[in-house]
């Protein structure tokens, strides 16, 4: 097995994970395809007001995202509740996350079980994702792997890119089913080949280090390198490590600089000892040059992160 750089690199408990937040409202929202005319925002108030369970759950997206003035999570929940109440299965998982998370309401995770149940009964894949993750990590529930495990497969099985990803983490693990690096590595692609960057940067990681497929430095740069542009912080301390390295790629102390920098920016300072390390063989001039190239990197990460709300 080949292993990497203790003095470099985050160890390797850290390496991979699991979906561990819930979905993200846009997710399980229909999306505006480019070329399709834009309603304001009178007419979509208008027609939520209607009775329009899409545009009353696109009100509760704006508003949970505080896309301008007038928007905060009360009214999220509301509009929210009035869509799943109607039976609008987006609206019942958004409904069921506000829940979760305690947003414009108090933490209920029997009222988010409902919802996702309800969901669930109209096969959302999301809702099936969500419900593993409720098993997971036991909120609301009692921790069960083998039930969280076969939510995540019915997610999984469904296209669920994060469902994907989780199931492929617990097949890493052997939690709730029997250890197989292969059987992860098959789901963290398929999560891959779907864009999801923490299923790019596990898949990566078993490349790395030759874990249920045969070890290989550049199939592992690249979904690093997919992985980070989409602001997944671990593929971006493991791409710096490649690198300062010269793994999958030629080396490069500024660019490995660089995205460790991004990651520290971003709150994730497991890079912390590669970033000293590497600041100390940098000179003046190319610790300028990393600094830029990490403001560059983090403006196309936010850029990136914008498209795909928007795709």
């Amino acid at each position: 097995m080949v292993t990497m750089m203790a003095s470099v690199v985050m160890s390797g408990a850290q390496d991979r994970g699991y979906d561990k937040g819930q979905c993200s409202l846009a997710v399980v929202s229909k999306t505006i395809k480019s070329g399709t005319q834009v309603c304001d925002r009178g007419t979509v108030q208008k027609l939520a007001r209607s009775g329009h369970v899409f545009e009353q759950n696109q009100l509760g997206i704006a508003s949970t995202l505080v896309i301008g003035t007038g928007y905060n999570d009360k009214e999220a929940l509301k509009w929210f509740q009035e869509a799943a109440e109607h039976g609008y299965a987006p609206a019942e998982v958004n409904l069921a996350v506000m829940y979760v998370n305690g947003w414009g309401t108090a933490v209920n995770y029997g009222a988010a079980q409902r919802w996702l149940r309800e969901a669930a009964a109209q096969r959302m894949p999301r809702a099936y994702y969500n419900l593993g993750v409720l098993y997971l990590e036991g909120k609301g529930v009692k921790q069960d792997y083998p039930e969280a495990f076969r939510w995540f497969q019915k997610g999984a099985e469904a296209g669920d890119s994060s469902a994907q990803t989780n199931l492929g983490y617990m097949y890493d693990q052997g939690w709730g089913c029997e250890r197989s690096a292969a059987t992860a590595a098959k789901w963290y692609q398929k999560a891959a080949d779907a864009g999801n960057p923490l299923g790019q940067n596990n898949l990566a990681d078993l490349y790395l280090n030759g874990e249920g497929v045969p070890q290989n430095d550049a199939l592992a740069f690249d979904l690093f390198q997919r992985a980070a542009s989409q602001g997944q912080t671990g593929a971006q301390i493991k791409l710096a490590y490649m690198y300062a390295n010269g793994r999958g790629t030629e080396k490069n102390p500024v660019v490995a600089y660089s995205w460790g920098s991004v990651a520290n920016t971003a709150g994730d300072r497991r890079g912390t000892e590669l970033l000293n390390a590497l600041g100390k063989t940098l000179n003046s001039e190319q610790l300028t040059e990393a600094r830029e190239m990490a403001t560059k990197l983090g403006r196309a990460e936010m850029d990136q992160s914008a498209r795909n709300f928007s795709e």
